[in-house]
């Protein structure tokens, strides 16, 4: 699989972050029946390149999809990757959601599609669409762009509605059945899901017709089943049904125009809420507001007070578990859990009908605000991975939250705040694209030349030089340093002449690249600062001396940086530390020091999923490959142009390759030479290709000097990575989010 270029993604048979055992979601795992309609589906996958499953909401579309998926999986030596749809509401982001559930990073300003469209070229694999009514038009352009481009794609999608696209083949999946003669698949589910709430549950002949004649009240909607079921703690089955029959006196007499299996699905949905304690509802009404994923800190910030007190969340979260309301999900930071679309849908109409849902809607805000704004202060330090990882999995309510801020009129300069808060996730996880995105639409709201603008303005001149886009990334940084002068605001005077070295260097003059640097970390001196942005700053001032052949001016620096990285625990700017000592080393003669800085600069930037410091250390390991091994001993230039051309795939999802710049191309250049002196033009482009080839796991393990890519443990030789992160001691409360 072309992985950002080049990473292998999870796959659809997960739903990361918390695979249950075998890589399935709980949720298909314990599936129940459906044979005829899982071989029709497999059928149909076989020959159809696009398929869509539709049937009513809490059917069961989304497991008969993913089980599909898990079957099929063999079939797509690329593998068979799920998307979450429904927690996207900005059509314009569907692109980027694909990219990130397939974990194709791409730093460039490329549209997504065009982005997809290469990096799945001449791979054979299966993405899931899961969950598309909201956004029918924006899956069905997608779809068929993909499925134009590349030939060895096949689409599965479910949707409450077809996608109406070209070539769609649909799968309706109705409920399961029930009445005389039917097969058991609703019996069964019901006992599978009443063993989950009381363990003692048993199936026998004399409960088997009471369950039977339920399931039959109940239309066989599974969702409406499991509901049910999750009542057996208080209530036998026949207290079920008669309370069932209660509430469908009391609720069949709205929505007449209402097709007959949603009103059973409403009416048992309304039922389990009205079954519901005042707390009980009130709390699945303010959990609506939370996109994917919530751990119990989010919830008790965001939705206690006003008839909740923080002391009893956890117990009021406990009853809507047991009950199926809300799904439990275990994982590396802790429990977290989170609603069915179905059910958080029906928690928003009453937290909207109550009046509730703006204030919510802050509380959120405020809430993931300050997750990114704690996730900016703990990246300067030894949990720097931990730090990616947690602001990964709180990406889906980010989103939500800087949709809310740019939705609702008054919150412009929040969004602005937010989204340049992020930097360090935009930047430093590969997300470079979607970033932008989110700034450029900030910034167009609202010009008002505040603090949270200025921030934004130097994140978005930042990201805009690391893609090679100096014609936009120079405008935002002038107009970020010349507000800065105006208001007083030195922090952000500091952050705009940094980032204009940036551009300079970038932009091959690296003399007065060094000008700004100095002039930065002044700056930053002045007013105290000291981060990761300031030790890339002694970085980049590093290296503009090494280019400018001052290699003892270009040492000190980059020896402050590794003494203070070493200080701080601090990884992400070590690893391009390294990666200039690397190049120093190279320079002075000391191939194996040069050589072992470079493959932990790799092992380093690999971690963050970083793929500029990765291709950069590529490209230079190439170079170090050429060199003599020893006396006697050549360089290997067969390895070296393999490398290369693992490089060139790698930075087809960087941007430009060495942003365009001659200086940062340079080992580049001198390792093509080596290799054209010594070897034939077939041999030339056969080994390119054999390393444009590998996926991105492969080319690191590669550059690292081998070993298995499962394997973790890399030799990092004489130059040593910092202190290992200390475990957090947050580990088992689940992420901020």
């Amino acid at each position: 699989m072309a992985g950002d270029s080049t990473a292998r993604p999870r796959e659809t048979t997960q739903r990361p972050p918390d695979p249950a055992p075998g890589g399935l979601p709980a949720e298909v795992t314990s599936f129940v029946g459906r044979r005829e309609e899982l071989a029709a589906l497999a059928g149909l996958l076989a020959g159809a390149r696009l398929v869509t499953v539709t049937g009513p909401g809490g059917v069961g579309k989304s497991r008969l999809a993913l089980r599909a998926a898990a079957r099929a999986a063999g079939a797509f030596p690329d593998g068979a990757w799920l998307v979450e749809v429904s927690p996207v509401q900005d059509p314009l982001l569907l692109g980027h959601a694909v990219l990130e559930a397939l974990q194709l990073t791409d730093g460039t300003a490329r549209p997504p599609l065009d982005i997809l469209a290469e990096r799945l070229t001449g791979h054979r694999l299966l993405i899931v669409l899961d969950g598309c009514e909201h956004l029918v038009a924006a899956c069905a352009e997608l779809a068929d762009a993909l499925l134009r481009a590349v030939p060895g794609l096949r689409v599965l999608a479910t949707s409450r509605s077809a996608l109406r696209s070209a070539g769609e083949h649909l799968l309706t999946l109705a409920p399961l059945p029930v009445g005389p003669g039917a097969p058991p698949d609703a019996v069964r589910l019901f006992a599978d899901r009443a063993r989950a709430v009381l363990p003692s549950f048993e199936l026998t002949p004399a409960t088997t017709e009471g369950i039977a004649q339920l399931c039959h009240r109940l239309d066989g909607i599974p969702l409406a089943v499991e509901l049910a079921a999750g009542r057996l703690r208080a209530l036998s089955v026949e207290q079920i049904t008669a309370r069932l029959d209660d509430r469908f006196r009391l609720l069949t007499g709205g929505a007449r125009t209402a097709l007959p299996r949603h009103q059973t699905l409403r009416t048992t949905i309304g039922w389990s809420h009205e079954l519901c304690t005042v707390q009980e509802r009130l709390l699945w009404a303010r959990l609506s507001v939370f996109a994917g994923g919530f751990d119990l800190e989010a919830a008790e910030y965001v939705c206690a007070g006003e008839g909740i007190e923080p002391d009893e969340m956890l117990d009021l979260l406990a009853e809507l578990v047991d009950k199926s309301v809300a799904l439990r999900e275990d994982g590396p930071f802790g429990v977290r859990f989170r609603l069915l679309d179905t059910l958080r849908d029906y928690g928003g109409q009453w937290l909207r009908a109550a009046g509730d849902e703006q204030r919510l809607l802050r509380r959120h805000r405020d809430w993931y605000l300050g997750v990114a704004t704690w996730g900016e202060v703990e990246w300067f330090g030894p949990r720097q991975a931990e730090t990616a990882e947690r602001t990964g999995l709180a990406h889906p309510n980010l989103r939500a939250a800087l949709e809310f801020c740019l939705a609702e009129p008054g919150e412009e300069q929040l969004a602005l705040l937010l989204a340049g808060t992020l930097w360090f996730y935009w930047v430093g996880c590969g997300h470079l694209g979607e970033g932008r995105h989110w700034l450029d639409r900030a910034l167009a709201l609202d010009p008002e030349p505040t603090e949270a603008r200025a921030k934004a303005l130097w994140v978005t001149g930042y990201m805009a030089t690391l893609q090679g886009d100096l014609g936009s990334a120079r405008p935002a940084l002038e107009e970020c340093r010349r507000q800065a002068l105006d208001t007083g605001d030195d922090r952000a005077l500091a952050y705009a002449v940094h980032r204009q070295g940036c551009a300079a260097l970038i932009g091959d003059d690296p003399v007065r690249a060094a000008e700004l640097f100095e002039e930065a970390l002044w700056h930053y001196r002045t007013i105290g600062e000291l981060n990761s942005n300031v030790l890339m700053a002694m970085f980049e001032l590093g290296i503009a001396y090494l280019f400018q052949g001052d290699q003892e001016s270009g040492a000190l620096w980059l020896g402050q940086v590794r003494e203070l990285c070493e200080e701080h625990g601090e990884q992400w700017a070590y690893a391009y530390a390294l990666y200039a000592l690397a190049y120093s080393h190279w320079l002075n003669g000391d191939i194996r020091l040069a050589r072992s800085c470079a493959r932990e600069s790799v092992r380093l930037n690999h971690l963050f999923h970083d793929l500029l410091g990765i291709v950069l250390a590529i490209d230079l390991l190439a170079l170090l490959e050429t060199e003599p091994a020893g006396p006697g001993r050549p360089g290997d230039l067969r390895e070296a142009r393999v490398l290369q051309g693992a490089a060139h795939r790698i930075w087809q999802a960087v941007g430009k390759p060495f942003f365009g710049s001659r200086t940062f191309n340079g080992p580049h250049r001198d390792c093509e030479q080596r290799a054209r002196a010594g070897l034939t033009e077939q041999e030339l482009a056969d080994l390119f290709e054999c390393g444009a080839r590998l996926d991105l796991n492969a080319a690191v393990y590669r550059a690292l000097g081998g070993g298995h890519p499962d394997d973790p443990r890399v030799q990092s030789g004489p130059c040593p990575p910092p202190p290992a992160p200390e475990p957090s001691p947050v580990r088992n409360s689940r992420r901020n989010s």
